[in-house]
């Protein structure tokens, strides 16, 4: 390293610290360096492994994600009911972001793990809909839903922004590898090619609403603010690229409809910040999980 590239170096390292903080990694609670050699449960050579391996398209995605699921009276109850998402959306996000991490690169002692929590922790979010229907965050259809809203939206999101060319053979060997999550959670009838998908979320959308709960839940993540002046180009950029990645459907019901001309500065955004992101980001969970296999 030449002596005035320090300072560059300097920012590298500190844009992946706080990256890291974002999504929570770090802190001990997923395992993704041992035991040496485990693939887990997909292995370098999936698809759900090639997906998932690039932050910026997975944060755009996970918001995307967040803003479909709260379209669903039962998923919007869960949140509304059992988090505190008006004063740390981002601990949603985080947690997500884990789960979603261990089970794709943590090796399959800690992928079982991250299942059976999760389980234990959707044996208590349960309730009344405003209308008295009770909803259970362990009802199989609301458990498709989630997921279908949430690999939606992360194959989307790397269509656009890693693999626009990915063959359709593959998206639907990404959708039919990663349903085993869902089905591990609970879910059934868990749709696993991309036709399928497209054909569910057409099917299910008279189901879903907004209301003034759906327009609060939508405000709080919204306005939750950057956790630092570093990557506030990058929140800006997620935030509006995830309601660009929506279904055009989707966005009108949330009122978050985009431009055309802003959807283009949106992507062209993304295209520089993932550069930056793809240049700092040199320890995350693909590339510890590499190591764990080679090893």
């Amino acid at each position: 390293m030449k002596r005035g590239d320090a300072p560059l170096f300097g920012l590298r390292d500190r844009i992946e610290r706080q990256v890291h903080g974002l999504v929570g990694f770090g802190e001990g609670r997923v395992e993704l360096d041992s035991p040496r050699g485990d693939p887990g449960l997909f292995g370098p050579g999936s698809a759900a492994w090639r997906v998932h391996a690039d932050f910026t398209a997975m944060l755009i995605g996970g918001i995307a994600a967040l803003f479909l699921q709260m379209l669903h009276p039962g998923a919007l109850a869960g949140v509304w009911d059992h988090s505190d998402f008006r004063r740390d959306m981002a601990k949603r996000l985080r947690g997500t972001a884990q789960f979603i991490s261990g089970t794709t690169f943590g090796p399959s002692t800690e992928a079982e793990r991250l299942i059976a929590r999760v389980r234990m922790i959707h044996d208590h979010v349960q309730g009344r809909l405003p209308d008295g229907t009770p909803y259970s965050a362990n009802d199989p259809a609301l458990l498709t839903f989630v997921h279908v809203a949430e690999v939606s939206s992360f194959l989307a999101a790397h269509l656009r922004y890693r693999e626009p060319l990915m063959p359709l053979p593959e998206q639907d060997r990404y959708l039919r590898e990663y349903a085993v999550v869902a089905e591990r959670l609970g879910a059934e009838d868990v749709p696993k090619t991309k036709r399928e998908v497209d054909g569910y979320l057409a099917a299910i959308r008279p189901a879903l609403r907004v209301d003034a709960r759906t327009r609060e839940v939508a405000g709080a993540l919204l306005a939750e603010p950057a956790p630092s002046a570093l990557l506030g180009p990058l929140r800006e950029v997620a935030m509006e690229a995830g309601i660009d990645l929506l279904p055009r459907w989707a966005a009108r019901m949330h009122g978050l409809d985009l431009s055309e001309p802003r959807r283009l500065g949106v992507r062209a955004g993304v295209s520089g910040v993932g550069r930056v992101a793809r240049w700092a980001l040199r320890d995350g969970s693909a590339m510890r999980a590499r190591r764990r296999v080679s090893a």
